[in-house]
Formats: C-alpha cells, sequence, structure tokens
C-alpha cells in the first residue's frame, strides 16, 4: 500500500495495519533481527467506548513486506476493554497462525527483547525475553512456506482478528532501541534516516506517527 514520499529523506508509505520501519534487500540476506521496546500502557482511543475491546501488537519479523510468501514474526499484544488491561507475548510463521507463548507475562513499563533468528529459509527462532522480570521464552519453528530473508522490520500493528482489523488501541508512544537486523556475515544492520518508514491509515486517517533516530525508532499514535 504505497503513499507518496513526504519530500525528506526516509521514504514514507501507508498500510492500513502496520507502522514502524522496514529494511529492504536482496534475497538471503537477513538471518535475523532483534528490537527492545517498553511496554505501554494501552488507552481506549478518543471517542471509543469503554465496552469495545481495543488492539494492537508490536512485533519483529522477517519478510511480508516485499516478499509476502511468508513471516516470521514475534510480538507481544496490548489490549484495553474499558479498565481492563492484558497482554499475550506470540510468535508466528505466516501463512500459518499466530500462537500465544506460555510461561511469559507482562505489566505496563516492562522491558522486552524481541528476536528472530533465521536457521534456514523454513526453519528459525523466535523469543521473547522480559528484561525487567528475567524472564525468557522461545520457540523453533519450521514451515513449508520459505522466507525470502529480504526485509526487516520493526512493526506496531493493528492486527487482523477473522477477517477484520480489532479497533485499534491508543498505544501511546512505543520507542525500539538496541534496533539490530542480522545479515549472513553477522553483522548488525540498524535502521537509518533512508530507511523506509510505514504509517497507518484507515478511511482517509492516519493514526501513527513513526521517526527514525540516531539511537532507535518512535512509533507514535
Amino acid at each position: 500500500v504505497a503513499g507518496p514520499d513526504n519530500g525528506n529523506a526516509s521514504h514514507v508509505t501507508y498500510s492500513e495495519n502496520w507502522s514502524g520501519v522496514i529494511l529492504t534487500a536482496a534475497a538471503g540476506t537477513w538471518k535475523g533481527i532483534t528490537g527492545t521496546f517498553v511496554v505501554p500502557t494501552p488507552k481506549v482511543p478518543s471517542g471509543g467506548s469503554t465496552t469495545t475491546a481495543y488492539a494492537a501488537s508490536a512485533w519483529v519479523g522477517i519478510d511480508g513486506y516485499t516478499c509476502s510468501s511468508a513471516i516470521l514474526q514475534t510480538g507481544v499484544d496490548f489490549y484495553v476493554e474499558g479498565g481492563s488491561i492484558s497482554y499475550d507475548g506470540w510468535y508466528e510463521w505466516y501463512p500459518d497462525y499466530a500462537y500465544d507463548f506460555s510461561g511469559i507475562t507482562f505489566s505496563a513499563g516492562d522491558t522486552v527483547k524481541l528476536t528472530i533468528a533465521v536457521s534456514s529459509t523454513k526453519a528459525g527462532t523466535a523469543s521473547i525475553s522480559n528484561l525487567t522480570t528475567g524472564k525468557t521464552v522461545s520457540k523453533s519453528i519450521t514451515s513449508t512456506a520459505a522466507l525470502c530473508e529480504q526485509d526487516a522490520e520493526w512493526i506496531v500493528e493493528d492486527f487482523s482478528s477473522g477477517s477484520s482489523l480489532v479497533p485499534f488501541a491508543n498505544f501511546g508512544t512505543i520507542t525500539w532501541t538496541d534496533m539490530c537486523a542480522v545479515t549472513a556475515t553477522n553483522s548488525c544492520v540498524q535502521p537509518t534516516t533512508n530507511s523506509t518508514i510505514v504509517d497507518i491509515e484507515q478511511g482517509g486517517k492516519v493514526y501513527t506517527s513513526v521517526s527514525v533516530t540516531s539511537t532507535g525508532a518512535t512509533v507514535s499514535y
């Protein structure tokens, strides 16, 4: 879902459901990705209903942007309904479903590190570490859907449930730090102001603002 370049160094595109930063390269480039963020307190959006469940998700992943056949990703979902807030950690090798991790919990303010490691185009590992609680969960995954290893992304998403997007929570600001896309030679590539930036646009309204800095990237509602 391409949109106009906004004229500065970065290339801004628009998506119905993704907001964040994407590095694209030749197939076979990316062997892993890491990113760290602080778990937000999701809020009911302005004008929203206290009886509706709103949600958003922060994740890192390989592929799914220019390579649409597969995505290996892991992240944390945030939910708010009235005064009730909850979180889930998950992993997914699209086009298969997302599966929740057990044995890890999250609270607002926790520092969480997300890691994807690709061992082959059809095998990899998803890990989530709650650096505040000291808990780490990890899952080795295989798939028949091969990765291209050409996209590496740090995303805040309005994800789908069933065939429609969930009502999008006001997640405040998520700041990605320790951002690293790992190459086949095990070097770490960080986003720059030349990286592709994606903002969420629904019904003609832009819901997010993304900026890349020398220390990471911020995604704001």
